[in-house]
């Protein structure tokens, strides 16, 4: 009887460090743009790095998964995860309805606002429609900041571009007037030589309707059981310095905000 018991007992535990190993074996595989310094870049060898690309890393450890990273144009990430080439998207997204109705998303994993930049020469005193009337503007094509600015500048011209590289690179060059973003990006780059010819106008307040509560990891719909696992995650990581750790490596304050 006691051989029976302890053959049992054996089995339960050979049982248990299987599925402990078999978790441990997962792989989720994250796609991300890997053109949104400081958040997401691919390096020059091809490796992807970045505020997103850590905290992803950080999730899986929690998680006791296998991070597999993918880099994805942005105008096709959503469709790419449709598809299934990748099972979450951490790319900076920020949670809209418009993209609530094609994925599901966590919560908030950081929350900046967007602001204007300009030459350093500009004469755009602000943020508002009438300060930026008759100007050409440029933003990332398929953001928030995009969407922000063609349904705000109005009386303005607003150009899209496939990266925010792009952008930066004609606003320096004379070709743009203005450009939308996320404050962070756009602060950072003005710290390079590349961005030394343009300045901060000021930040936007940021619209619940179009720029959403934040930026969250996108799922395919209806697959919760990813999204509890990630949010947990990240309640995890905030709590035991993980993420603060993440944080400080990148930015001089929270970015995860309110």
């Amino acid at each position: 009887m006691r051989m029976a018991l302890r053959f049992a007992l054996a089995a339960s535990a050979a049982l248990l460090t299987l599925g402990v190993a078999q978790a441990q074996e997962k792989t989720v595989r994250i796609g991300t743009e890997g053109a949104y310094p400081p958040f997401n870049n691919l390096t020059a060898d091809g490796k992807l790095e970045g505020f997103d690309v850590d905290i992803a890393q950080a999730l899986c450890d929690e998680m006791k998964v296998k991070c597999e990273f993918v880099a994805q144009e942005w105008d096709g990430i959503i469709p790419a995860l449709q598809a299934g080439k990748f099972d979450a998207i951490i790319a900076s997204m920020s949670i809209t309805p418009e993209r609530l109705k094609q994925v599901d998303f966590t919560r908030k994993y950081y929350n900046t606002p967007p602001a204007i930049a300009a030459p350093k020469d500009t004469d755009i005193k602000g943020v508002t429609k009438e300060d930026l009337a008759g100007k050409t503007i440029g933003a990332q094509a398929s953001t928030t900041h995009f969407n922000y600015s063609t349904a705000t500048y109005t009386d303005s011209t607003v150009k899209p571009y496939p990266t925010a590289q792009e952008y930066q690179l004609d606003l320096a060059n004379g070709r743009l007037d203005a450009v939308n973003d996320d404050i962070v990006v756009l602060s950072q780059w003005l710290d390079t030589p590349e961005g030394a010819c343009c300045k901060i106008v000021g930040a936007i307040k940021p619209v619940e309707e179009i720029h959403g509560p934040g930026a969250g990891i996108a799922i395919r719909k209806g697959e919760t059981e990813l999204a509890e696992q990630f949010n947990a995650a990240i309640d995890a990581i905030r709590a035991n310095g993980k993420y603060k750790e993440i944080n400080d490596k990148y930015f001089k304050f929270d970015v995860y905000g309110d």
